[in-house]
């Protein structure tokens, strides 16, 4: 059990920091754009990683701490159902993009998400 929460956030935690190493790459994708867009994009794109390494650190450090208490149980809960929600927005909408880790992103959440869900369901 305790292994499924550590491959959930280890998994979400390489997933924000894969985020964050190539945004300034991902914002001059964009080409010519406004200023203010540019500062909305990258924005935008570095409070998705570091939401998902948030995530990922608060699900490891509740196990290490106590993996089997209520509040423990809780954080796995809520945080598996965000990440599902996630995944769902990023099905939506950045699967649509022709880019590699918009179309691997909902799939790469969904994992997360089931391995710590089913952590904290067994």
């Amino acid at each position: 059990m305790i292994i499924l929460f550590y491959l959930g956030s280890g998994l979400t935690i390489l997933w924000g920091i894969s985020h964050l190493i190539p945004t300034k790459n991902v914002v001059n994708d964009f080409g010519d754009i406004s200023k203010d867009n540019r500062h909305i994009i990258t924005m935008e794109w570095i409070v998705e990683g570091v939401s998902l390494i948030i995530i990922g650190v608060l699900i490891t450090v509740v196990t290490v701490i106590n993996p089997n208490s209520i509040v423990s149980n809780a954080v796995y809960i809520v945080s598996g159902i965000g990440l599902l929600g996630l995944a769902l927005v990023s099905l939506f909408t950045g699967f649509k993009v022709n880019f590699l880790p918009f179309k691997l992103c909902p799939f790469i959440l969904t994992i997360s998400a089931a391995l710590i869900l089913i952590g904290a369901l067994i």
